[in-house]
C-alpha cells in the first residue's frame, strides 16, 4: 500500500480539498432532533427577549422629554433602596409619634455615620490621640500616661490636644459613660497599648456585637472593664476570654441568673486574676 505523501507541489490542492469537504458537510440538513432542538431554544431565547423588553421600567417623571426638573433634585433618593421602595409603599402616618420615631431613626443614622472608623484621621493623629480625639468630643473622658487626672472637654465643647502624631501621648484609661456608642463607633478605639481602664457604663447602645469587638481590638494591658447598666447579655461574656490581662470587671449582678453566674465562673477559670463585680459596690461609693 503507497502512503499518500504531501509534497509543496500538491500541498494547495490538499488544503482545497479539505475545505471543500467541511463546506460540504456544513452544508449538509440537521437530523430531526437537532432541528426540533435549535426550533425549540430559539422559541426560548425570543421569549426571554420577549420578556425583558414587557418588564423594562419607564422612564423617572423628569427625565423624559418635556419633564419638569426640580432644584430639589439634588436631595432625592437616587439609590431606590429596598426600604425605600417599602416606605414609598405604606401609607403617609403624620402622626406625633410616627415623627418623632422617623426623627429618631434619622439622628441614629446619621450619628452612625459620624462614628465611622476613618482611615485618614488614625494615619495623622495615631491610634492613641485618635482615639482621644473620639470621645473627648461625645462627652467621655481620657487618661494619659503619666497623668494625675482626667481631661474632659469644656462646655463649649473643646479641648487642647495636638491635631497630628505626637508619640508622647498614650491613652491609660477611657471613660465613655452616659454617651451614645454604637458598633461603628468602637472601631475607633483599638490598639491602644497602655490602656488599662476601660469604662462603658450606663452606655444603652453597647451590646454584645461591641462588647466582641473591645475584646479584639489590642488591648494588651486593660485591667479593668466597666461592662454595667449596658446592653450586654450572658452571650457576650464568654468572649472576653481573650483579654487574659483582665483583673476587675464591673456587672450589673454576676448573680443575676444562673446562667449568668456560671458564665461568670467559668470565665474566671480561664482568667485566674480576675475579679467579677456588681456595679453597685463599685459606683456607690
Amino acid at each position: 500500500m503507497f502512503r499518500h505523501i504531501i509534497t509543496t507541489t500538491n500541498r494547495p490542492t490538499y488544503i482545497t480539498n479539505a475545505a471543500l469537504r467541511l463546506k460540504h458537510f456544513s452544508s449538509q440538513p440537521n437530523t430531526p432532533q437537532e432541528s426540533k432542538k435549535s426550533s425549540t431554544l430559539d422559541r426560548i431565547m425570543g421569549e426571554i427577549k420577549a420578556d425583558k423588553e414587557r418588564l423594562q421600567w419607564r422612564k423617572p417623571i423628569g427625565e423624559r422629554p418635556g419633564d419638569w426638573n426640580s432644584k430639589l433634585k439634588a436631595f432625592e433618593d437616587s439609590e431606590q433602596t429596598s426600604d425605600y421602595i417599602i416606605m414609598m409603599q405604606k401609607p403617609i402616618n403624620l402622626s406625633p409619634s410616627a415623627l418623632k420615631e422617623w426623627w429618631r431613626k434619622r439622628n441614629e443614622r446619621v450619628e452612625k455615620h459620624m462614628q465611622k472608623y476613618v482611615q485618614e484621621r488614625h494615619e495623622i493623629l495615631g491610634p492613641e490621640l485618635a482615639a482621644a480625639h473620639f470621645i473627648l468630643y461625645r462627652g467621655g473622658a481620657v487618661k494619659f500616661l503619666h497623668e494625675r487626672g482626667w481631661m474632659r472637654a469644656n462646655e463649649d465643647g473643646e479641648f487642647n490636644l495636638p491635631n497630628k502624631y505626637h508619640p508622647a501621648y498614650k491613652v491609660e484609661g477611657l471613660r465613655c459613660d452616659n454617651m451614645t456608642l454604637y458598633y461603628e463607633g468602637i472601631e475607633n478605639l483599638r490598639n491602644l497599648q497602655e490602656m488599662k481602664f476601660l469604662s462603658f457604663h450606663n452606655v444603652h447602645t453597647f451590646d454584645d456585637w461591641c462588647l466582641d469587638r473591645v475584646s479584639s481590638s489590642g488591648f494588651p494591658k486593660l485591667e479593668v472593664l466597666d461592662m454595667s447598666n449596658t446592653s450586654c447579655t450572658v452571650n457576650g461574656l464568654s468572649c472576653l476570654y481573650r483579654i487574659p490581662t483582665l483583673k476587675l470587671l464591673i456587672v450589673n449582678d454576676p448573680k443575676e441568673t444562673l446562667e449568668f453566674e456560671l458564665a461568670c465562673s467559668m470565665l474566671q477559670e480561664v482568667i485566674p486574676n480576675l475579679k467579677i463585680v456588681d456595679a453597685a459596690s463599685i459606683h456607690d461609693l
